[in-house]
Formats: C-alpha cells, structure tokens, sequence
C-alpha cells in the first residue's frame, strides 16, 4: 500500500458542514470550534485551493456525527440515530447471496428515513442498487447521494471480505465542479446526469455469501468513520501498484514507461487499467506529489528547495509554480497557516 496518505480538497469540508448548517443544528460558532477541534485552521476555509489531511476529514466527521447525533450528519429530514447503519449491517448479517443481504440492507434503510428510496436494479449482466429521492429537497442533496453510495458499496465488499469491484457508477446530477476528488473515493467509470444514482456490479458476483460475523462487525464499527472516508487496501488494486512504485522512485521519480515496464505490461495497457479506476498516469503523480508536500509542510521543517528536489522538480520555482496550481498557495504561505 502507498505510504502517503491522501488529502482532500477544502471543498469537501463546506459540503460535509452544508448539513448542520442547513437544518440550524449548529451555529457558526459551534461549526468553527468543531473545524479548529479536528485540527483545521479555520483560515483554510476561506481559500478556494486549500487542502486538508485525511485525517483531519476524519476527525471532522466523527465530531459531527458526535454533536449531532445523527450519522447522516444533518442532510435528512429526520436524523439517523447514531448506532443505524450498524443496525443495516446487522440485517445483512447471515444472508444467502450478496443480493440478499443488499434487499435486505435496502428495506432497512427505508424504514429508518423517508427522504430516499433504496431499491435493488438489475439490467443484463449488471445488478446493483439505486438511490431515488422522495422529495426534491433529497434529490437536490448531491453529498448524501456521493456518501450513501460509498457507504453502501463499502457495506457490500466487507461482506464478500474486502473486494467488490465496482462496474460502473451513474449519479443523478450534474458533474460538479469538484469531480476529480471523485477519483479517490470511487474505483470506477463514472456517468453524471442520469435518472437516478446507481451503483453496478457483475451480477454473478452478487451471487457470493455473506461472509461475515457478528464479531467481524463489531471489529469493523470500531475503526468507523475512517474505515469510509479512507481508501482500503485493495480498492484500487493498479493505482496503488503505481503509487508504490513512484514513492520507491523517488527522487527520480519514473514516467510512464519506467512504472509500466516494473509492472510487466506496456504503457496502454496500464493506461487503461487505471482508466478503469477512474483515474490517469499523470494524475495518480500529480497527487502523490502534492499530498506528500502538504503533509511534509505540515508535519516537518524541510526546506522548500530540498523538498523540490524531493519530489522529482528541476528547482524551488518549478515546484512553487506547481503547488500553487494545486492548492493557490505558495509552499512557504501553506506552511505558515
């Protein structure tokens, strides 16, 4: 696995405090010293390019979902009492086929809130489940949409011990502005504006038992929210093969053909599997290389030049130019905040 955790964009913070700030759960006050508790500087909000640590998001959902009691952290009309997607899981516990302990997951959902309809879809060779809004309010809430379907997916592939790969994703809006984020949190081809949010499989592998405990469960819940937020082992089997190699290169840092020919395949064909992924060769580099900045920047004293020629850059004006495309800061500003 990559030794160097992934950031977020500060957009995603504002999304995930969109709910407590719209039902009136929390005041300005209250959302400013939860972002300070997680560790955030409340100036990063104000900065369109700012970046945070995984494990500052982390932290910044498990305070939510604590102050507010409600694991859908404001964004349904009626809360989701804290302990209700241990209850979904439990009710998948046991069950025949992967498609069995999804309908049952999918009506367990239904009776705890009434904003969204969860129900299983099937079309050819494909079967998966689908996120349909009750009211236009739901439908509107493209956030909820993103995190139920990572939850539910998430749910699915502990069931069948961690893998579950995922066909393709349809969501029911547009694509937004923040859509390269997506490529760190969903392993799969992906299409925006159709009728409904969905989530397909290969129906065959649906066809797996359920393969977990009670014990097993209570083990997972422990680790929650991280377990979600974060990429697991094996949820990008080539990308993280890519990410390895790259951080071994360093400093030199190989192209293309140099990660291809360690891989043993050419360069279209690796290409391609990372298409597959939802992601490219030079964006799986760009990431790295700049959250391995930010945590080094926030975590250490290394000079900006030395950390330069660190990260594969011909000088401290190259990577200057390109961590201020990334974030809309310069290095030494990032590290001052």
């Amino acid at each position: 696995m990559p030794t160097t955790p992934p950031t977020l964009p500060i957009l995603v913070v504002h999304r995930t405090l969109a709910g407590a700030r719209k039902r009136g759960a929390m005041s300005d006050e209250a959302i400013s010293a939860l972002v300070g508790a997680a560790g955030i500087p409340l100036a990063l909000l104000a900065e369109s390019g700012a970046r945070i640590t995984a494990k500052q998001y982390e932290a910044l959902c498990a305070l939510l979902i604590e102050q507010l009691g409600d694991e859908s952290i404001g964004f349904l009309s009626r809360p989701l009492q804290r302990g209700s997607f241990a209850l979904i899981g439990r009710s998948m516990l046991g069950a025949p086929s992967l498609d069995v302990a999804l309908r049952r997951g999918a009506h367990t959902f239904r009776l705890l809130q009434h904003d969204l309809a969860m129900h299983c879809v099937k079309h050819g060779e494909l079967s998966g489940f689908a996120l349909e809004a009750r009211n236009s309010e739901a439908g509107r809430e493209t956030f909820l949409l993103e995190m139920l379907v990572r939850i539910f997916w998430l749910m699915l592939a502990w069931l069948n011990r961690g893998r579950l790969p995922i066909q393709r994703i349809d969501f029911g809006f547009e694509q937004p502005a923040y859509a390269a984020y997506y490529s760190v949190i969903f392993p799969a081809p992906l299409q925006f504006d159709q009728p409904c949010t969905a989530v397909w499989f290969d129906a065959g592998a649906l066809l797996a038992p359920a393969r977990r405990t009670e014990d097993d469960l209570r083990a997972t819940l422990r680790q929650a929210p991280g377990n979600v937020i974060l990429p697991r082992p094996g949820e990008y089997a080539c990308s993280d093969r890519v990410k390895v190699i790259l951080e071994q290169s360093s400093p030199d840092w190989l192209d293309l053909d140099g990660v291809a020919k360690c891989i043993h395949v050419s360069a279209s064909t690796l290409q391609r599997r990372l298409a597959l992924e939802g992601t490219s060769f030079q964006s799986l580099k760009d990431a790295l290389r700049r959250d391995l900045a930010i945590e080094r920047l926030t975590t250490g004293k290394v000079p900006v030049a030395q950390l330069a020629v660190e990260l594969g850059f011909a000088d401290a004006t190259a990577f200057n130019r390109a961590f201020k495309l990334w974030t809309g800061s310069t290095p030494s500003c990032y590290r001052r905040r």
